[in-house]
């Protein structure tokens, strides 16, 4: 999967809500809440232009038995994903292939949802933190163009940095 940063999309936002309507209806009373997350969840962002959600799963769901659910809208289900307690989910266009979305699925309380939240709600506040991670994208997709995984690689060091300094000041703590 090739590697293309463009410029940030209101329509997005539009693109979200919509997919995020369809999880509601699909998996009921299971489902918590979905958020957008990620980059093109993050206004003047540039982004690959793939949405990125977080579907929060009600605590006593197995979320192994939301799977034909999933499968039912399109996605397809790759478990863990490398990610203990997370179930990863993504949808392309049945057409041309391209991916359109990814769904991370934890049950709620993780704190992974949390540590999501806050670093897209850190870049929503503060443009030096949005433009600078712009800019190490860019790098890094200038390095790795054609290899998601060495891409995500060289954005991971900074995104923990930035990270940890979002929970740190969510948490009220200094530094």
């Amino acid at each position: 999967m090739r590697i293309d940063i463009v410029p940030y999309d209101p329509v997005w936002a539009d693109m979200a809500a919509k997919e995020t309507e369809r999880w509601e209806k699909a998996l009921g009373t299971a489902l918590r809440e979905v958020h957008h997350i990620g980059s093109t969840a993050v206004p003047g962002l540039s982004a690959e232009p793939v949405i990125d959600l977080i579907a929060v799963i009600a605590p006593d769901v197995d979320l192994d038995k939301l799977q034909p659910l999933v499968h039912a809208m399109g996605y397809e289900w790759l478990g863990e994903f490398g990610q203990p307690g997370r179930r990863y989910c993504r949808r392309s266009s049945p057409t041309s292939g391209k991916r359109l979305v990814k769904a991370h699925c934890w049950s709620e309380g993780d704190s992974e949802i949390l540590r999501h939240l806050a670093f897209r709600d850190a870049l929503r506040a503060d443009p030096m933190l949005r433009g600078a991670y712009e800019t190490r994208k860019r790098h890094c997709a200038s390095l790795h163009r054609d290899d998601a995984a060495a891409y995500a690689a060289c954005k991971s060091g900074w995104i923990d940095t930035a990270e940890a300094r979002a929970l740190k000041a969510l948490a009220g703590e200094d530094g």
